[in-house]
């Protein structure tokens, strides 16, 4: 199949999308070269933004399109055949699940739990938060539980005095546990959502066939990320949130709007609606809420938007692909292709396939679930964590560095990789 000439455009633009990943601390420093304040300045700051670069060279390639078809009603349609829902369900699940009273429940639950371990306070929290949260993201989605575990965590760790080395085994922790987290039942995980109704799996199927081992991945790599850094853990003083008491019933209506929006995941219009209704929640009742993260959000949102719609048009090259491989090759090909593809586009290609095994359903999923944790880009929540986390005091002006989130998620995927893969 020879690609067209917006196939190989489109290509060209989400390579540099990626390689702008990998330059945002760059830009960042080449902004304090210039006046602060000045137009500069402000441009490289605005580039140094991850959440930014997906949809700046998603901007591109429209402006490519009505270059090369000499029409913008070409351009438009295109944009018209994509579909964002996740980009605005993601946007609407990051904006309330950051809300104070939900925050507040879901630390208080983590606190609860961490009591029922023999471990000091500091570690006990950091095991239970890395292990059990994570999994929550089953049944409140993969996006609401890496917005919560993100704003809880860093509270109580990335805006601490920590070390640059635990600042990243921690974030790479948090994106592989959340990645794989998402698989114990059918509807939370972006790349299990896109294959199981095609595939018919359910929860069962998904919980006897990798729930269990997602458990055990993150539970070991957890408790061996707290065994290597026992002694800062240790060092470090309980941080308790001081805040005015939350109302037991704005709670649980907080929890109400995000399950509503949870259940009415694949229909916007609607979960949009609701999320207007909430607004109005919030709005009246703020002297119980901290600043709605509406800006955080939005511009998640506008990252996955672009990686949208610089995905679609890379089928032509990643169905091949896909096809060409078969076990061990298809499983490992997955986990590294997930790097640099989202991991709902790469299984959603991958259920194009016709007469694909069961053995190679499962080694696409696998791999998919298991390389999300490596970049930014690879899974569809790491932005609203990255977004949250990426000015916290652990990472600086410069923000996170796609080569330490690299380096800092290669444990915690091998681990992934011996639960998922090496055993039968």
């Amino acid at each position: 199949m020879t690609p067209s000439t917006l196939e190989i455009l489109a290509t060209v633009l989400f390579a540099l999308a990626v390689l702008h990943t990998f330059l945002v601390g760059r830009f960042a420093k080449w902004a304090h070269r210039f006046p602060e304040g000045s137009i500069a300045e402000n441009l490289l700051h605005f580039l140094a933004e991850t959440e930014v670069v997906f949809g700046l060279w998603a901007a591109a390639l429209f402006v490519g399109i009505v270059a090369v078809t000499g029409s913008v009603e070409q351009a438009a349609h295109y944009i018209d055949g994509l579909n964002f829902t996740e980009a605005k369900f993601v946007f609407v699940v990051m904006v309330i699940a950051a809300t104070r009273p939900v925050v507040a429940l879901a630390e208080r639950i983590l606190n609860r739990v961490s009591r029922l371990l023999p471990l000091p306070q500091e570690t006990a929290f950091f095991v239970t938060a890395l292990s059990v949260g994570p999994l929550l993201g089953s049944f409140v989605t993969e996006p609401a539980a890496m917005t919560l575990l993100a704003l809880v965590l860093k509270r109580r760790y990335f805006d601490q005095e920590i070390t640059s080395r635990f600042a990243y085994a921690l974030l790479g922790l948090l994106f592989v546990n959340v990645s794989i987290g998402g698989t114990l039942t059918h509807f939370a995980a972006p790349p299990v959502l896109m294959v199981a109704r095609k595939w018919e799996w359910d929860t069962w199927f998904m919980l006897s066939h990798f729930g269990w081992r997602a458990a055990l991945a993150a539970t070991v790599s957890t408790v061996c990320t707290a065994w290597a850094f026992r002694r800062e853990l240790a060092a470090m003083e309980p941080v308790e949130a001081v805040a005015r008491p939350i109302p037991a019933w704005l709670t649980i209506l907080h929890c109400l709007f995000l399950a509503a929006v949870v259940g009415l995941a694949h229909h916007p219009d609607v979960f949009l609606g609701v999320f207007m209704l909430f607004l109005g929640l919030a709005t009246a009742t703020r002297e119980y809420q901290d600043r709605l993260k509406l800006r955080e959000g939005l511009l998640v949102g506008f990252f996955l938007a672009g990686l949208v719609t610089l995905g679609s048009l890379q089928e032509y090259w990643l169905k091949p692909l896909i096809s060409s491989l078969g076990g061990s090759s298809l499983y490992f090909g997955a986990t590294a292709l997930t790097a640099i593809t989202d991991n709902a586009a790469l299984t959603y290609l991958g259920s194009l396939v016709e007469g694909i095994s069961d053995e190679l359903k499962y080694a696409l999923v696998a791999g998919a679930v298991t390389g999300g944790g490596l970049t930014v880009i690879a899974n569809a929540p790491n932005p609203a964590g990255a977004g949250i986390l990426n000015r916290s005091k652990a990472f600086g002006e410069d923000g996170i560095s796609p080569l330490g989130l690299l380096l800092g998620a290669v444990p915690p995927t091998a681990v992934a990789i011996m639960f998922f893969w090496g055993l039968p």
